[in-house]
């Protein structure tokens, strides 16, 4: 099955010209795909994960179409679904391989690592703003393409099952972490209960919000929301947290030098104001309580997610040495300890910019 082939199964613009793929996540397969008139976004869709395609690209569809009613008067930098020929978000190839295409947003950058306070601030206004727009999303709720998929205490117990499991007998390289998490364990279910007693209200959320998700125009003073496979419902404070985790941590996620982890409070508090700004008309006040909180558990459920792996034998991601989930649940565990020496002075920052 050759990419022109996939390609002329869609509504596209002129002639195919060419191709390049762009090396970016770890999911999907992605191209760019160049035309005679235009240029688009090609992607093979990850089956193995995404198992219902039809309902994953469904609610993409509904996103894209409900955020550009909203903001297209005002400007045009928005993501569109481009459909099949047979008039859906995807194509199946004689293969059993499933594609999409989006329109290429020209003249479009995005960043792997937090340069400025201007971009911490700008990664805080995103997110909020993305989860604004989705507020009014018609009923019924999107789909939950990956149940449960920031359920800690079910997360907890996988954790505790790959202690079982012990492949090679890992265990005895990591009885410190392991008794580090655990004893965390009975109050990282809070934000879980919290939303089951009614707190805290289910929204549309990213649930992979991390800055090299958002595109930024060449005057980085507009911005389109990307990757939107998990948009699904949640709570706010799992997109904040995570958007901690991943933008504000002093160390990169593949970092070996486990002292150099920190959470970064110079990049923290202007995306706290970006966040705040964006989300003020819509958070509630039980909201707010749950950000800082957020951060924490996010930071907990990943470090328990990479340990996990490295315990049952490295099944899920994919690992270049022997220790790499090790030494990733290490920099989260370093991070998190570090959150909550600084959790009190982070909820009052937060707590402040909605006064």
């Amino acid at each position: 099955m050759t990419l022109s082939t996939i390609i002329n199964s869609f509504e596209v613009e002129g002639n195919y010209i060419s191709s390049e793929i762009i090396v970016t996540g770890y999911i999907n397969t992605t191209y760019k795909i160049t035309t005679s008139k235009s240029c688009y976004i090609l992607q093979k869709i990850n089956h193995a994960i995404f198992k219902n395609v039809e309902e994953l690209s469904r609610n993409i569809f509904r996103i894209t179409e409900h955020i550009k009613k909203k903001v297209y008067d005002k400007n045009k930098f928005v993501l569109k679904v481009i459909p099949s020929k047979s008039n859906n978000g995807f194509h199946e190839d004689s293969e059993g391989n499933y594609w999409r295409m989006f329109n290429y947003l020209e003249n479009s950058t995005t960043f792997e690592v937090l340069e400025s306070k201007e971009q911490a601030f700008s990664l805080g206004s995103a997110f909020a703003t993305y989860q604004k727009l989705l507020i009014d999303l018609p009923e019924p709720n999107l789909f939950e393409v990956l149940p449960d998929f920031h359920n800690t205490p079910l997360r907890i117990e996988h954790f505790k099952k790959a202690i079982m499991v012990n492949f090679e007998n890992r265990k005895q390289n990591t009885q410190e972490e392991i008794d580090f998490l655990l004893n965390l364990a009975s109050e990282m279910g809070e934000v879980v209960t919290l939303g089951n007693k009614g707190k805290i209200p289910l929204r549309s959320i990213h649930q992979d919000a991390k800055l090299s998700n958002i595109l930024f125009n060449t005057t980085n003073d507009d911005f389109c929301i990307i990757d939107l496979d998990t948009t699904m419902p949640g709570y706010l404070c799992y997109d904040f947290g995570d958007a901690v985790r991943t933008g504000m941590n002093t160390a990169a996620e593949e970092e070996k030098d486990i002292s150099k982890a920190s959470l970064n409070m110079n990049l923290f508090k202007p995306f706290a104001e970006g966040y705040a700004r964006a989300s003020r008309e819509f958070i509630t006040k039980e909201e707010i309580k749950t950000l800082v909180l957020g951060a924490k558990t996010i930071t907990y459920e990943q470090a328990i997610r990479f340990l996990a792996d490295y315990l049952n034998g490295d099944i899920y991601y994919q690992t270049s040495y022997s220790k790499n989930n090790l030494t990733r649940a290490k920099i989260q565990i370093a991070l998190l300890k570090d959150i909550i020496e600084k959790y009190d002075e982070m909820v009052d920052f937060v707590q402040k910019q909605y006064e």
